[in-house]
């Protein structure tokens, strides 16, 4: 380490945190954590120590962002179901463009509140700062069963928008601190695969809801009622359980505490549990390559949110009913969480990240195509519901991977929390680009829908593959100058505190 970050390092280690040299659980000498080797020494060790991440925290974050997921989408189940056709809702919900309108406020608070909301997170801590805003979200949801007319719920999709806003970010921040950079992906896909099985889940929940008779309020809004209130519940408890860092985490012993430590420290992050500094965080945007990952997050947005937000509408087309669709939504959700896993652990055993998340958006491009294609969909029916599959395929695992790849790339803990704070939601916004190319007049084909989806696929794979192959050139280049081949985890990153301006960085392809 250099003398010029030592100050920050022992500060940081204070407490419980000491971990420099710590003997590993045989005590062996020669297993000693090295603060100058990033590479894993004592493989048993970590594994146990990764699983027991894996059982105790991984499972609550994935059931957090599930209800996440179910309180942004649930709308679309409900709009199936006479949202803007109840006796208390305005009758031209949908003649004016209302619907999507409530569709398109989400986003705006999601992107404005997201950075500050994200940094504050990282002040108190993602383990208070998660159950918090998922409380807000919670209630927010229970909230929109009372809803009586346009105005109310318009304005409780907006403080949903604020409350979910740094939700995603803070995650991978905190997963962060708790997992090296070769165990991230699969990590975060797992927790990622909620969301799959949250829009599986609410088409199943509005299954079951909608077959309700003879209720004395409208049908869907048992749906807002029953996660609504599931959530906030739930964000209680997470409240009292999440540990706040790997050094306070009870479940683990002194000696797995210092071996959490060390991991972090030479492998993912330059300074542990770093103060948050807005000046230093700013940084990030100094470096290119920041704008080529904003850029794929704004192609991966609009495919993205076009599913989330408008599969049932899409599925629509195939002339089921109105319960039949929603269990409709069920399987392609599933296979989707499927790919995802197999694309995300094949990352990690690969340790590259860029040509699976082109591999990625050829799914998503080419299930739209196919769908926008068809004509006639009662002769290719089974062809067409064969292309959301497809779409539902390649949206997952893009957003996985290319949150994996910046971060992987990225060891100040301030500024990978700050780029994590605008490219996720700037991914999201673009519901508002979904939300309005969705228009009812194009129903039930939606083909220019569709195409720009298709689009915007496209491009997010050409921008991907273009900067994969400057990290590439760039690797290569400073291996000649250094006059040795050199791998992005051969170098500890307590060293890369400066990113691309420090000679030992190697991009984490």
């Amino acid at each position: 380490m250099t003398s010029h970050h030592a100050p920050d390092v022992e500060a940081s280690s204070t407490k419980d945190n000491v971990a420099h040299a710590t003997l590993s659980h045989d005590d062996n000498p020669d297993h000693v954590p090295n603060e100058d080797i990033a590479r894993v020494i004592d493989h048993a060790a970590e594994r146990s120590l990764a699983f027991k991440f894996d059982i105790r925290i991984l499972p609550v974050l994935a059931v957090m962002y599930l209800f996440n997921a179910l309180d942004k989408g649930n709308i679309g189940n409900a709009q199936t179901k006479g949202l803007s056709k109840g006796k208390s809702m305005a009758m031209s919900l949908v003649h004016d463009g209302q619907y999507n309108l409530i569709i398109s406020i989400f986003f705006v608070p999601f992107v404005i509140f997201a950075p500050p909301l994200a940094m504050l997170g990282k002040k108190y801590g993602p383990a208070r700062a998660l159950p918090v805003m998922m409380f807000g979200f919670g209630s927010m949801t229970l909230l929109t069963a009372a809803a009586q007319n346009f105005g109310g719920i318009f304005a409780l999709r907006w403080f949903l928008g604020m409350a979910e806003a740094a939700f995603f970010p803070m995650v991978i921040y905190y997963l962060t601190t708790f997992y090296r950079r070769g165990e991230l992906a699969r990590r975060l896909a797992i927790f990622y695969a909620a969301s799959n099985i949250a829009n599986a889940f609410s088409g199943l929940l509005a299954f079951a809801v909608f077959h309700i008779k003879d209720s004395k309020i409208l049908v869907w809004r048992y749906l807002f009622l029953i996660e609504g209130s599931v959530t906030v519940l739930f964000a209680i408890f997470a409240f009292w359980y999440l540990p706040k860092n790997a050094s306070e985490a009870k479940f683990l012993t002194k000696e797995e505490k210092d071996l959490a430590f060390h991991r972090i420290q030479v492998d993912s992050s330059s300074v542990v549990n770093e103060k948050f500094n807005l000046k230093e965080a700013l940084q990030i945007f100094r470096y290119p390559s920041t704008f080529a990952f904003l850029g794929i997050e704004i192609c991966l947005g609009v495919p993205l949110q076009s599913v989330a937000l408008f599969l049932p509408q899409i599925i629509q087309r195939l002339q089921y009913d109105t319960i039949k669709t929603n269990l409709y939504t069920v399987a392609p959700n599933v296979t989707g969480a499927v790919m995802l896993l197999i694309l995300a652990f094949t990352s990690d055993w690969t340790r590259l990240r860029f040509p699976f998340i082109i591999l990625g958006y050829a799914f998503t491009f080419t299930g739209f195509i196919i769908y926008a294609a068809i004509d006639d969909v009662e002769k290719q029916l089974h062809v067409a519901y064969f292309a959301t599959f497809m779409m539902c395929w390649g949206t997952s695992a893009p957003s996985v991977l290319l949150s994996t790849w910046y971060n992987n790339n990225i060891a100040h803990e301030g500024r990978r929390i700050t780029l994590t704070s605008v490219g996720v939601p700037l991914a999201n916004v673009m519901g508002l680009v979904a939300s309005n190319i969705f228009r009812q007049k194009d129903a039930p084909k939606y083909k220019p829908a569709l195409i720009t989806a298709a689009c915007f696929g496209a491009a997010g794979a050409t921008i991907t593959a273009c900067l994969g192959a400057y990290m590439m050139f760039d690797n290569a280049r400073r291996n000649r100058r250094a006059g040795k081949k050199i791998d992005a985890r051969d170098v500890p990153t307590h060293r890369l505190r400066d990113g691309p301006s420090t000679e030992e960085f190697r991009w984490f392809l």
